[in-house]
């Protein structure tokens, strides 16, 4: 039963994904304003969340998958893999700014919760997931199996793949 619960969705709503970054970019920019810890920590607990169990368990995704998106009326399916490797980025970074704030290095910590602003203002207001955008450069090298995301795959078949060494 926790399997199950601690899945994250394949494939996703782009504009439930969108929705949440949205309401991240809102979380963040709070974040650097006040610049206090316990909202470094909540923008990283609601990464964290995500990466674990995508929508279910996090607050911004839920109100994005059952409150915004119904509002809104928009579907597009989108693989879920890449959406997850970009909420796992969001989750270092926002751990890094949280650990920076920690350690007095609060300067550092606002400019590196600001590439979170950047982020997820890309994703929600233009559809431009940079951390999917790694996740395809990765699997096109091999980096990432293309088991991993089997609809990304042949997404750019046109490049070839670089052989990289098994480690």
């Amino acid at each position: 039963m926790a399997a199950r619960f601690l899945t994250f969705p394949n494939p996703v709503n782009e504009y439930a994904a969108r929705a949440t970054a949205g309401l991240v970019v809102v979380l963040a920019v709070v974040t650097i304003a006040v610049n206090t810890w316990w909202l470094y920590a909540v923008l990283a607990l609601g990464f964290l969340l995500r990466v674990m169990a995508g929508p279910t368990l996090s607050p911004f995704g839920r109100l994005s998958v059952h409150v915004i998106v119904p509002l809104l009326g928009r579907t597009r399916m989108v693989p879920g893999p890449p959406k997850r490797f970009a909420q796992a980025i969001g989750l270092a970074i926002t751990t890094a700014a949280l650990v920076l704030h920690l350690t007095g290095a609060s300067l550092a910590g606002r400019i590196v919760a600001a590439l979170v602003v950047v982020a997820a203002f890309l994703e929600s207001a233009f559809g431009l997931c940079l951390g999917c955008v790694i996740f395809g450069y990765l699997q096109r090298v091999g980096l990432i199996p293309a088991s991993v995301c089997e609809a990304c795959a042949g997404v750019r078949a046109d490049r070839p793949t670089l052989d990289v060494p098994a480690r």
